[in-house]
């Protein structure tokens, strides 16, 4: 393991990948955000890591093409030398009853939830540096089953799929691979199209009685990113007791 890591964060540029992209840049790692189109939320985000002493890059990327993350992974590893944690915070969350789901919207889903995660974590299994870790974002509402939820929570069980069985095909390399399920968390994509009775609601699912914070999310990643190698294949789930 070198002293020097160096992690990729896609959806790094906002929300909880940003939480995690400043948390991994504070832990000591060069950290590269990986972002589909927001250059000024990603460069914000470069801005306040260097601000803070860190290093990161930013890499504008559709991570469900493979051509675009090998070519990322290319940079990355001319920028830092190589990679050592790929987080895959990167995620679309389109609510709706199954009867009525627009097929387009599962869709879109699906690219980016499940190709984006596959095709991200089949470079890693060809990149990622002995000693490292790949994490993986899955979601706390699989297991509460709220109407409305299906398709995002079918993409996440996908990923929780994709976790388990990539940590077993990496046996030998000390490479850990893990999903991370979050709770309710204060954040755009969570917020947005909520009223506050709902939010409210929400909130009080957990005995902590609150929603979660990125940075609640963030803390998690980095024991994963770092020092908890011994926590491997699982779903861990973030969310104050939810379930």
């Amino acid at each position: 393991m070198t002293s020097q890591r160096t992690a990729i964060v896609t959806g790094g540029s906002r929300g909880i990948g940003r939480a995690v992209a400043e948390r991994l840049a504070a832990d000591g790692q060069s950290v590269a955000i990986l972002y589909a189109g927001n250059s000024a939320a990603a460069t914000e985000t470069l801005n306040a890591i260097e601000a803070a002493g860190g290093t990161a890059i930013g890499i504008q990327t559709d991570i469900a093409d493979e051509t675009q993350v090998r070519a990322a992974y290319d940079q990355v590893e001319r920028e830092f030398g190589g990679v050592d944690v790929v987080v895959n915070a990167a995620g679309i969350m389109i609510l709706g009853p199954i009867a009525e789901f627009d097929l387009d919207d599962l869709d879109r889903m699906h690219r980016t939830n499940i190709r984006g995660t596959f095709v991200m974590d089949q470079e890693a299994a060809k990149r990622v540096r002995n000693g490292g870790a790949i994490i993986n974002f899955s979601t706390s509402v699989k297991k509460l089953g709220l109407p409305g939820y299906a398709a995002y929570a079918a993409s996440k069980g996908a990923v929780d799929a994709i976790s388990s069985v990539l940590a077993k095909e990496l046996r030998g390399r000390d490479i850990t691979v893990n999903a991370v399920a979050p709770g309710p968390t204060a954040t755009a994509l969570f917020l947005e199209g909520k009223d506050p009775e709902a939010i409210e609601r929400m909130s009080k699912m957990n005995p902590l009685e609150r929603l979660g914070t990125p940075e609640d999310i963030a803390e998690m990643v980095s024991l994963l990113a770092g020092p908890g190698r011994w926590i491997n294949g699982q779903t861990v789930y973030v969310n104050g007791g939810m379930v």
